[in-house]
């Protein structure tokens, strides 16, 4: 972090810290969540269905949590923290939540009631009418979800807004671990329809766990809607085109779905796992470092800072580029190893493990775009704009349905798994859009500290580079000798070489976190 503005580095650096940890064991119960599903599963009929069905409580999930309500509500409630008035943030609180829970509710009840459609003419057209009953049943199972998933974005909001992140930050493993339970426990009696009732049991879990730090604060229930109050029309006023931008999103992903319900048997699965890995080094470095950075970019925002909101958006978007860059070499050049050693037993064959990595190779081409479209996409909001990122992402997300149709067919021709194809869309649209964020933040901040950033980057393309030779070397030097040794010498020998390399060029953000180490140990 830059040091430019040391205070507020500082505080997201710790508060990163702790989310990322929090965020490191979501994604490794995700992982195990994953691991069991698919020894429990095979690629194919029941888990292209749940995952079709899962598809809209899954979206609401990163979305209330990291999107839609977290970005409208933070920046509103934070306004009467800095004036200290809790009573009047407390009343917003409660008006939203009510709020929230009648929106979810009715969105639940309408998603059961029109299951039927949903999947047969959006979601699952191209599954065979058994297929699609299954699918119809288990997503009316899953819209119960909708509800806790709506209740627990609001929490995260409040706890992150009074820079308490453990708990919301483990808000997903709690989820995870519904899913898990769902496997080992009712699986066995129930099949498909266990895991789609673990996902229930996941959302609700999701919610209680961040329920006693709430009652921490001491905040005041008021059993309000607040219909007149201007500061819950204002939360709404942001959440629109969030929501318009969420619904441009969804739309991408329904056509990717739909497109690839028509490819080989089992590509809808293998498209979902491939994204599904390359999101873990995104939550745990992007979600981590964005969900710390925005109570800070609102708080400056709210006391007028512009020239510290500047400085600390340049060394959040530094340290991104330093993360993320190693993460998406070493993610494309172990990916095979790393599926083996996770996944390859019983129904899921080698042919698996290369379909999943095929759409993990080119998910991860995008790692950059979508950890720096986070910050950027966080930092709207704290200004209380949510309509350019929403435009601009809009306008990118049909851009990925044009490219989808184009690589698909363009991969098909060459002979290639056309699915690599819609991945590939993804990841160029998600570029094309966090360039043109990054503008329109440039031009608004009157600068985003180029220069420093320019470093960053070269250090960082310096870095993954050694790390990449040494890499490549390892991998082929290792065939043979089984997929646990590769990843995991294969990780640390990568990590070392890159540490080393940003040591050497006196990286400064190494150096900080070096002393932080020693201040802790010593102490």
């Amino acid at each position: 972090m830059s040091e430019s503005n040391p205070q507020a580095n500082r505080q997201i650096a710790r508060a990163a810290g702790t989310v990322m940890l929090a965020f490191l064991f979501s994604q490794l119960t995700g992982l195990a969540a994953k691991i069991v599903i698919w020894a429990a599963f095979p690629a194919g009929f029941d888990l292209d269905a749940f995952y079709v069905a899962n598809q809209p409580s899954e979206s609401l999930l990163t979305i209330m949590a990291g999107g839609i309500l977290v970005s409208s509500f933070i920046p509103v409630f934070v306004k009467y923290l800095v004036k200290e008035d809790r009573p009047s943030a407390w009343r917003l609180a409660s008006s939203t939540a009510n709020l929230i829970l009648i929106l979810m509710t009715s969105l639940a009840a309408m998603e059961a009631i029109f299951a039927r459609p949903i999947v047969q003419y959006l979601l699952g057209s191209g599954f065979t009418p058994e297929k699609q009953s299954l699918t119809i049943d288990l997503l009316r199972i899953q819209a119960i979800s909708i509800i806790f998933f709506g209740l627990s974005g609001l929490l995260v909001g409040i706890l992150n807004s009074h820079q308490k992140f453990l708990f919301s930050a483990l808000s997903p493993a709690m989820y995870n671990l519904g899913q898990i339970f769902g496997i080992l426990f009712l699986t066995p009696s129930l099949g498909i329809y266990g895991l789609a009732w673990g996902v229930v049991l996941g959302s609700a879990f999701s919610l209680l766990i961040q329920i006693p730090a709430l009652l921490r604060l001491k905040g005041t229930y008021t059993p309000t809607f607040g219909l007149h109050n201007s500061s819950v029309g204002e939360v709404f006023r942001l959440m629109a085109p969030r929501m318009f931008g969420a619904a441009a999103v969804q739309l991408m992903v329904l056509v990717n779905t739909l497109l690839a319900s028509h490819m080989d048997p089992g590509s809808v699965s293998s498209l979902r796992l491939g994204f599904s890995l390359m999101m873990i080094a995104w939550a745990v470095i992007a979600q981590s470092i964005a969900t710390a950075a925005m109570p800070t970019f609102s708080t400056q925002f709210a006391q007028g800072k512009t020239d510290e909101l500047r400085r600390t958006l340049s060394a959040t978007l530094r340290g991104i580029l330093l993360l993320t860059i190693p993460a998406t070499l070493g993610l494309i050049l172990l990916r095979i190893p790393i599926i083996t050693l996770a996944f390859q037993r019983q129904e899921f064959t080698a042919e698996t493990t290369r379909m999943v990595a095929w759409a993990l190779l080119w998910y991860t081409v995008g790692l950059v775009f979508h950890a720096a479209l986070e910050v950027l996409v966080r930092a709207y909001y704290a200004m209380h704009d949510t309509w350019t990122p929403v435009l601009i992402g809009a306008a990118a997300m049909l851009l990925s349905i044009g490219l989808s149709f184009v690589f698909s067919s363009l991969f098909t021709r060459l002979g290639w798994m056309p699915l690599g194809g819609l991945a590939l869309a993804v990841s160029l649209s998600t570029g094309l859009e966090v360039g043109s964020l990054f503008l329109f933040m440039r031009k608004r901040l009157n600068g985003i500290e180029g220069i420093h950033l320019l470093k960053g980057l070269v250090c960082a393309v310096l870095g993954t580079l050694g790390m990449s030779g040494a890499l490549m070397l390892w991998v082929d030097a290792s065939t043979g000798r089984g997929a646990a040794l590769t990843t995991l010498v294969g990780i640390t020998l990568g990590g070392s070489v890159y540490v080393l390399v940003l040591v050497l060029l006196r990286v400064q953000e190494v150096s900080q976190v070096i002393l932080a180490l020693r201040r802790r140990l010593f102490r």
